[in-house]
């Protein structure tokens, strides 16, 4: 009887401090920047509980596996994020320049799912359920900001989010591509300055167009009064 008690309580996680919640948010935290860094294949459980000086089974005690510690770090992300999308402008002048801010204030969530693309590309995600549920909400944000007016219903609103994703992540994603096409690193103020301007004035191409009128002869369509049909 004595044996098996002092087995079981050294097989136990040892539960060391009064508030497991915070426990779980240093775990969390650090579980973050190493998948950040190495990608789900290439993290380490031993890393990550060295980083959030914790026993590594208690990291085991709260989440499972290393599956289950991912799962609920883009979970919390995700959440995260998406309280980040609601508070997006309506105007697109606005909304892209706030994107690409929180792309660069957020760059280990661009890497992460930088090294999802290159182990999983078109394999099953982990939790993907819930983050096409996530995607879904993003893409009908899109839909009402058409139905107010703030952005063109010629487009497809999920090729839309895809676009404005791309104008705002791609710096962050390929830092050593914008050195190169730019002659500045993301890393330089002007850049980003630079960067911000540029996608408020190519918000235009984004905006609900008033209606069309028809223009007079020898003022539009191909210079010689005849207007070509688009």
């Amino acid at each position: 009887m004595l044996v098996n008690i002092v087995s079981s309580s050294l097989s136990a996680p040892r539960l060391t401090g009064r508030d497991p919640e915070r426990t779980q948010e240093r775990i969390l935290k650090a579980a973050f920047r190493e998948f950040a860094a190495k990608g789900f294949a290439g993290a380490r459980v031993d890393e990550i509980a060295r980083r959030a000086a914790i026993n590594k089974r208690m990291l085991y005690h709260y989440f499972g596996d290393k599956e289950g510690l991912f799962r609920e770090v883009l979970r919390r992300k995700i959440a995260e994020r998406q309280a980040w999308g609601v508070a997006t402008p309506d105007e697109p002048s606005e909304s892209l320049p706030y994107w690409f801010d929180l792309a660069c204030n957020d760059a280990d969530w661009v890497r992460l799912l930088e090294w999802e693309a290159l182990q999983f590309f078109d394999k099953r995600l982990i939790d993907e359920k819930k983050r096409r549920e996530a995607a879904a909400l993003a893409v009908a944000r899109i839909q009402r900001r058409q139905a107010r007016g703030h952005l063109s219903k010629e487009f497809d609103p999920r090729h839309l989010l895809l676009a404005m994703i791309a104008l705002t992540w791609f710096p962050v994603a390929f830092p050593q591509l914008t050195r190169l096409i730019t002659g500045q690193s993301l890393s330089d103020v002007r850049c980003r300055n630079g960067h911000r301007t540029f996608l408020r004035n190519f918000a235009a191409a984004f905006r609900a167009r008033g209606p069309k009128s028809n223009p007079r002869p020898g003022t539009g369509g191909n210079g010689n009064g005849k207007v070509e049909s688009a």
